[in-house]
């Protein structure tokens, strides 16, 4: 097993990796007698719900669960109040734990819920996707969609722990590894050109989830984003760099209507865009941008915009990204590959010029 730690100001938490971490009571920071709420969804319960309660109950903890309904386009109030009903029907005070079992949406979404109920609850993540695991459960970033756009009522909120069970995986659909490797190959593409020259070693090994391969990566990946984390939790300055992508990605997630792309997906064409706009301001050479393109192919990822989808309609929703300040949009590009940067005033003839040269193979 593997652990990193995030150190922030004036707290620190773990994130534990391995197999089978889900049924060791030890790393659970919980002590007998404590109430529990477990959230996930119809999808992992079937799968590690029992499983997690059984691991409590020898802890001592009185447990209860509330299932969300599954996909992102449930990530929204209506599943945030599902969690506070439970919680108030159960008579749950402060001294309750929130347990989110699931993935990204659910961890989002619980993680706000903690936030919120009776202004802050603690919550442990527990990820059981490739993307949750590397990316969305680390950090402390909460909250649920609008219609009119992604992530946009949320808080910062840190867990207590992070405990990440690679054994998880092995019940993904392959669609959702291969989106959560979008992610992975992000950490590379921005901060660590040596990470990203190891993806293109072990691409393969990760696809077919291979134990050794996957644990270094996850650990790798927690590891960047908890230093990051550490010097900008609340996304001030560095923290931005995350984002590679996003800003892409999450227009065509609101253009197609939530959960019809994976989050993963998207930030994969995103990330495309990105690369060819940083080539096209003389940042990124063209082979750069071709290594980024395979990487993502050998994922299985997507390159190219969805069908049907024109430049423009990107615009509206990137003009509501949270980074963009003054009207002006900002975009993370690529000084060079493993070296990002925020663009402060991104020219939209540049965007929209990268937007179509990503509606193409190329």
């Amino acid at each position: 097993m593997l652990c990193v730690n995030v150190e922030l100001n004036d707290r620190r938490y773990p994130i534990y990796i391995g197999e089978n971490t889900l049924t060791n009571p030890e790393l659970y920071p919980l002590n007998a007698g404590q109430k529990v709420m477990i959230v996930s969804n119809p999808t992992i319960a079937q799968y590690y719900l029992e499983t997690l309660t059984h691991t409590l109950e020898k802890i001592g903890c009185v447990v209860e669960h509330v299932l969300l309904p599954d996909g992102e386009q449930h990530k929204n109030l209506d599943s945030l109040n599902l969690i506070f009903t439970a919680l108030l029907k159960g008579n749950h005070g402060r001294d309750t734990t929130l347990i989110a079992l699931g993935g990204g949406v659910i961890g989002d979404v619980a993680g706000y819920a903690a936030a919120s109920y009776q202004r802050g609850i603690p919550f442990i993540q527990i990820p059981t996707t490739l993307l949750a695991q590397v990316d969305s459960s680390v950090g402390g970033k909460t909250a649920v969609n609008h219609e009119l756009g992604k992530n946009m009522i949320g808080a910062f909120y840190q867990p207590i722990a992070v405990i990440i069970d690679t054994q998880t995986l092995h019940t993904l659909p392959k669609r959702e590894v291969n989106a959560g490797l979008a992610e992975v190959i992000k950490y590379g593409a921005i901060l660590d050109l040596p990470f990203f020259n190891w993806l293109e070693e072990h691409i393969d090994k990760l696809v077919t989830l291979q134990t050794d391969a996957l644990q270094y990566c996850i650990a790798r990946c927690c590891q960047i984003k908890a230093d990051i984390v550490a010097r900008d939790e609340t996304e001030k300055g560095d923290r931005a760099l995350l984002n590679l992508g996003h800003t892409f990605g999450h227009a065509i997630e609101a253009h197609l209507g939530y959960g019809n792309w994976l989050h993963g997906e998207a930030v994969s064409v995103g990330m495309m865009m990105a690369a060819v706009f940083s080539e096209k301001l003389g940042h990124l050479a063209p082979q750069d941008v071709a290594r980024i393109e395979k990487l993502l192919a050998r994922a299985n990822l997507p390159t190219v915009s969805p069908d049907g989808m024109q430049p423009e309609e990107y615009l509206p929703y990137m003009m509501r990204d949270k980074k963009v300040i003054a009207g002006k949009l900002r975009l993370v590009l690529l000084k060079q590959l493993g070296q990002a940067y925020v663009a402060k005033d991104a020219d939209r003839d540049l965007v929209l010029n990268a937007i179509r040269c990503c509606t193409q193979t190329h």
